[in-house]
This record gives structure tokens, C-alpha cells and sequence, in this order.
């Protein structure tokens, strides 16, 4: 073994360790993290005509993602005239658009229902959490040899990564497992945000450090890296990433734009519109981002796997959703934003349609219900359906690659443009066989 090399990579680990401590760096924390870790090199060069003629009119996206399997048959697909054993305590409410009914524990989204284009065929194939989130977010099946990118990741690579100072693609409560950008390069994963309310951590410089000190010791890391550099920083994926994550770190530190992840600077009367809950301050945390030009923001609400009491946590949980996405579609439309952004809405999977013995509803993959709004999307519609108990799809089924390539769609990508993973196997946004469904667009 060279030893020589071996002294250079412990050295290497040093002087991470050494920022953290002396600068308030976080390299794979919340300010440089987005550079995934686990990155393979990308094989394909940005090609113009990756840009489609046509498509939606999106320029940003905020995805939102029931983690846990969200039922259908309860919020987006009500089955009034179904039997008690199907539709248990849900009540089905009209809506601003003729025709279209939700459940009743959504009674703001249904006064927004003319932006809204719900989404009642979608299946998968996947009936576990793991691989039914990694499914949907992916289009791909979980594998243990790659991990595939997100849409996020995708659209950043097909449209370009961007030059701002925050970075285009941002996840919020979304956890460690999230794919982030997968095989792709570390500069398409995202910046993961744990909780809104406390904004980004490990953004500022040390107190203990002045301005000049701060300054020196990063002219001294470059000093001591140069000859590492100079050896390994061609060759090595990881010695790129942590090179990338460690000026973006520094570049965000000093950005006027950090004042977009500091939700104290929304008045009161925001802060109500949205709802007080943690999911509904990343919500808000999403549109101060795509305000600022963040191309992709993910965020999170996890806790909808009532195997038991279905309709006493729907009561609690749904209305946190129901005011924070109708606020949402509201906020954006009073500032100009909403034929700009697309709104998704997702989720691994129904639940069972018949109520099992402890009240609750169990995993469901054959039949479930997702939204988009925005980006061009035609509001006021609805896309597929379910039969009378809402247990099967029976007109225009819809799967994960489907709706994948519906988001580029939206943003005027071709989802089928291939990009080659580092072992030279070609994969496109939309999956193998997504297709975009075009219809929802006006």
C-alpha cells in the first residue's frame, strides 16, 4: 500500500473535521450536504435540444409528499354512495367546480379546486413504504447496485444546475433516505432542510471567528490541500464533491439570499394563512425559496399509515394539509407566481378501500389519488377513475413514470432524454416507458 497516499486521505479527513470546529462549515450537514456523497460521475454533456418545444409553462416546482401512503378514498376520491364499510365516516363536500367533490376534511383546498387537476388512476407496484416512496420519486425499482435521481436532481441536470448562491434544488423534513440526485453528479443533489422553522443551520461563521481569521484559515485549507488537490482532485469523484460542497458552503454563508430560509421576516397574518404546524412552515419555507429563483423544492408530511383509528387521525392530520396547500395555491396566485410554479402532490400509495378491524385501512397500491396544480396545469379537472368503491383503476391509468414525466412536461423538459449512469446504463427521467399526460394542460 502507498502509505504516502494513505497519510494524504487521513489528512484529508483532518482538515474536514478542522473546518467544522473552526469555520461552522457543516460538510454533509445542512449547508453543504446537498453535494451527495454517494455521486457517480455523469457521462452525458448537456445537450440543448434536451430543452422541449412546447410543453408546460413551469419554471419552478413544489412537490409535496404524503410519506406513509395517503388514502385516496378519504381526501381526493370519496365514495358517497358507497357502502359504511367502504366509506366509513367521511363525508363528501362540493367544490367551486361542478361535478367534483372531497372529502369533508378539506374544505379550503375545495374553494381552490378550478387550479387544481386531481389525478384519481394512479398505480404502482410497490406495496411497502421504502419501495413505494423510492418508486414514485424515482420511477425506477429499488435497487441495491444504484440509486436512481429524483425529479429534482433530473430537472436540474436536463435544465442545467443554475448559478444562484442558493442551490436549485432543496429538500425540507424529507429524512436520510430520500434518493436526492442519485447516480448523478454531487451538484444535482439537494440541500436538505430539517426543520423551516429554524432556517438553515450551520450557515453562519463561528462567533469566536472573526472576519479576517475566517479568511485566513481558508487561504490556510488551500495552502495545506494544493499538492492533495493537484494528485487526486481529477480522478476522484469524492475529492470533487468535497472541494464543490466546500466553496458552496462558503458562497451561501455570505449570500443575501439567506434571508429567504428565515420565516420570522412573514407577518402574522402569513404565518396564519399557513397553519402553525411543521409541515406548514416548510410550505411557506417553499414559496420564499421559489420566490428567489429555487428551481425544485420537496417537502414532506409524513404520518399517514393508520393501520388503525383511520378517521380520528384524518380529522387531525388532513385539515394541517387542507390549509397549508390551500394557502399555498392562494399565496402564489396573489403574487403572480402560480402559472410559474407547479404544485404536486404525491404519495407512495392508497389504502385499502374496506375498513379493516381496528377502524383503519391498510396498504393499497392498486388504486390512489395524486394532484398538480400551476405550470400550466388546466385546473378544474379530474384525470382517471376508480370504480364505485374505489378499489381498482378504470379509466387512464397513471404509474410513478408517468407522473415523472408529467413534471418535466410541465417544465418544458424532454423526459426522455438518456443519461448514463457511471456504469454505462442509460436512464431517462420518466422512467423506461413514462409518458406525460399531457391533457392536464391547458
Amino acid at each position: 500500500m502507498d502509505t504516502h497516499k494513505l497519510d494524504e486521505l487521513s489528512r484529508r479527513g483532518f482538515l474536514a473535521t478542522t473546518a467544522k470546529s473552526c469555520f461552522g462549515l457543516t460538510v454533509g450537514g445542512a449547508a453543504a450536504s446537498f453535494f451527495n456523497q454517494r455521486a457517480y460521475a455523469d457521462q452525458v454533456a448537456l445537450d440543448p435540444s434536451v430543452i422541449a418545444a412546447g410543453g408546460g409553462k413551469a419554471k419552478n416546482v413544489i412537490y409535496l409528499f404524503m410519506s406513509g401512503g395517503m388514502t385516496h378514498i378519504d381526501t381526493f376520491d370519496p365514495k358517497p354512495n358507497a357502502g359504511s364499510d367502504i366509506k366509513g365516516d367521511v363525508r363528501a363536500i362540493n367544490t367551486n367546480v361542478d361535478g367534483i367533490q372531497l372529502g369533508h376534511c378539506l374544505p379550503k383546498l375545495a374553494k381552490q379546486m378550478d387550479k387544481v387537476a386531481l389525478i384519481r388512476s394512479m398505480n404502482t407496484t410497490q406495496g411497502a413504504h421504502e419501495q413505494g416512496r423510492y418508486f414514485m420519486r424515482t420511477g425506477y425499482t429499488q435497487r441495491s447496485s444504484i440509486v436512481h435521481p429524483t425529479p429534482g436532481a433530473w430537472t436540474n441536470r436536463l435544465m442545467d444546475g443554475g448559478s444562484g448562491d442558493i442551490p436549485s434544488y432543496i429538500t425540507v423534513n424529507c429524512g436520510s433516505s430520500h434518493p436526492g440526485a442519485g447516480f448523478l453528479p454531487a451538484k444535482y443533489a439537494p440541500l436538505p432542510i430539517g426543520d423551516a422553522s429554524t432556517g438553515l443551520s450551520n450557515s453562519k461563521r463561528n462567533k469566536r471567528v472573526t472576519e479576517a481569521e475566517f479568511h485566513n484559515q481558508l487561504n490556510l485549507r488551500q495552502e495545506l490541500d494544493r499538492e492533495f488537490d493537484q494528485k487526486y482532485a481529477q480522478g476522484q469523484k469524492q475529492v470533487r464533491a468535497y472541494n464543490e460542497a466546500y466553496s458552496a458552503a462558503v458562497k451561501l454563508m455570505k449570500s443575501k439570499d439567506l434571508e429567504a430560509f428565515d420565516l420570522s421576516q412573514e407577518g402574522k397574518d402569513v404565518h396564519m394563512l399557513y397553519g402553525t404546524e411543521r409541515f406548514a412552515k416548510g410550505v411557506l419555507l417553499a414559496r420564499r425559496l421559489v420566490e428567489r429563483g429555487v428551481r425544485f423544492v420537496e417537502v414532506e408530511f409524513g404520518g399517514f399509515d393508520w393501520h388503525a383509528d383511520n378517521f380520528g387521525l384524518m380529522e387531525e392530520q388532513i385539515p394541517v394539509l387542507d390549509q397549508a396547500l390551500a394557502a399555498l395555491l392562494k399565496d402564489l396566485e396573489l403574487k403572480g407566481l402560480l402559472e410559474s410554479t407547479l404544485v404536486v402532490l404525491g404519495t407512495e400509495f392508497g389504502r385499502s378501500p374496506t375498513i379493516n378491524s381496528n377502524a383503519g385501512r391498510n396498504h393499497y397500491p392498486k388504486a390512489f389519488s395524486t394532484l398538480m396544480a400551476g405550470g400550466g396545469i388546466q385546473g378544474g379537472q379530474v384525470f382517471g377513475a376508480t370504480d364505485a368503491t374505489g378499489s381498482a383503476v378504470t379509466e387512464d391509468k397513471v404509474n410513478a413514470q408517468d407522473f415523472n414525466a408529467t413534471i418535466a412536461h410541465a417544465l418544458g423538459v424532454k423526459h426522455d432524454q438518456v443519461v448514463m449512469s457511471d456504469s454505462k446504463r442509460p436512464f431517462r427521467m420518466g422512467g423506461r416507458e413514462g409518458k406525460p399526460i399531457t391533457k392536464l394542460f391547458g
